[in-house]
């Protein structure tokens, strides 16, 4: 049901089956499941009990704790990576090929060729760009124009490179995503 992977000596990467949690838990509202199954994952990361709050741009973090976190859910999955020292980013989804009706939103024109209609190169490409707009924290991020991925070969699971263009700031990162079943988990490693 649920998954808790020691990345480094700072980040942990959790994953839990929503559909499961929600049976298990006799949960049937969406939100509700979401929410418990955020706790659920947490409380075991942490080894006790924590609280959730949002910035006022919606970022999530842990009340009292300098650790970093970011939180994803898509469909029946639910991801969360925690960070000890260092801004994070996670994002999981579906595979699924509603993402070639909105490719043009959020790829350049590299990268579209790189996807070349491939639906698990597209997603790769779309949860990089949201783990890389979940780092920045902050609104106005054109998708196309300020973060970039690099060119990568489709495995099941592969490290890549993430670029976040915003006027004065200007990082790289180093990203790892993998296939989950239907689903790809895209995280950051580090800023390189």
């Amino acid at each position: 049901m649920h998954k808790v992977q020691k990345i480094s000596e700072n980040i942990t990467v959790a994953t839990l089956d929503l559909a499961e949690f929600a049976v298990k838990n006799e949960l049937s509202a969406k939100r509700d499941i979401e929410r418990n199954g955020t706790y659920f994952l947490l409380n075991i990361v942490f080894n006790e009990p924590v609280d959730v709050e949002y910035t006022s741009l919606g970022k999530p973090f842990i009340k009292g704790r300098k650790s970093h976190i970011s939180i994803s859910h898509s469909h029946d999955k639910l991801a969360i990576i925690v960070d000890s020292k260092a801004e994070t980013g996670i994002d999981i989804e579906l595979i699924r090929d509603k993402v070639l009706k909105i490719k043009n939103k959020f790829l350049s024109k590299s990268e579209l060729i790189s996807a070349n209609d491939n639906i698990e190169k597209l997603i790769i490409y779309w949860s990089c760009k949201e783990t890389l707009y979940k780092i920045y924290g902050l609104k106005e991020v054109e998708f196309i124009a300020n973060l970039r991925v690099e060119d990568f070969i489709l495995e099941n699971h592969g490290t890549l490179k993430g670029e976040i263009k915003m006027g004065n700031f200007h990082k790289k990162y180093l990203l790892h995503y993998e296939k989950l079943e239907d689903y790809i988990l895209v995280y950051v490693l580090n800023e390189i």
